[in-house]
């Protein structure tokens, strides 16, 4: 079977199966913390300012900074979020074809608990960064096989969403372009159009998604 066929199939299946699990809409934000920390870490990198991060109950996320406007920094930026959940989905799998898992967990959890000390301030990121911290460290201590299984669980997850949104987002870029998140955000600084950009960020994902799943059939 073609590889790209057969990636497709298994994300697919692998989509349907994780939204069976209790609670697995919850663990998604995980992607739009990366997708956000993206976006907050790019801006740094580019020597400007991130004011607050914000995460929301539906999936979405908001990264309020200031930069300065011209050049490629605000484009380099507007990429950052997407890419950034695309390649996070390949480094879960490469943790989990090392047997790293247990590090894996524990960087989640820095991670969060960075987002908590200089981006997110409060509402319902706040919460959810806490919570999701202590489930981790429950998660951690219930012994090596709950942990692994938690762990691909989540990764799983990273992988279905860092798809699932540059797919959403071509779906909006071509019925309301202007409202298309970082896809308008890059027709507004570029020639081409919000479509292309949403596509572009579909492609990455994909390509991603398959050297993802890649590790985890060599792990097998």
């Amino acid at each position: 079977m073609n590889k790209w066929l057969k990636a497709l199939l298994f994300l697919v299946g692998a989509a349907i199966l994780t939204r069976l699990i209790p609670f697995s809409s919850w663990f998604r934000i995980l992607d739009t913390m990366i997708h956000e920390l993206g976006h907050a870490v790019m801006t740094l990198l580019m020597s400007g300012r991130v004011l607050s991060i914000e995460l929301n109950p539906d999936h979405s996320g908001v990264t309020y900074s200031m930069l300065a406007s011209g050049g490629w920094s605000p484009i380099v930026v507007s990429l950052a979020g997407y890419m950034s959940a695309s390649l996070f989905a390949i480094l879960m799998f490469y943790g989990y074809a090392k047997k790293k898992q247990a590090t894996g967990l524990i960087t989640i959890t820095v991670l969060a608990l960075i987002m908590i000390i200089f981006f997110v301030r409060a509402g319902y990121g706040l919460w959810w960064l806490i919570i999701f911290m202590i489930v981790n460290l429950i998660f951690y201590f219930l012994g090596e096989k709950v942990r692994n299984f938690y762990y691909l669980l989540l990764a799983f997850l990273v992988l279905e969403e860092s798809v699932v949104g540059p797919l959403t987002l071509l779906t909006m870029a071509l019925t309301q372009p202007k409202q298309a998140g970082d896809a308008s955000n890059l027709a507004n600084m570029t020639v081409l159009p919000a479509f292309v950009w949403a596509l572009l960020f579909l492609l990455f994902a994909l390509w991603c998604a398959k050297m993802a799943l890649q590790l985890f059939w060599k792990k097998r």
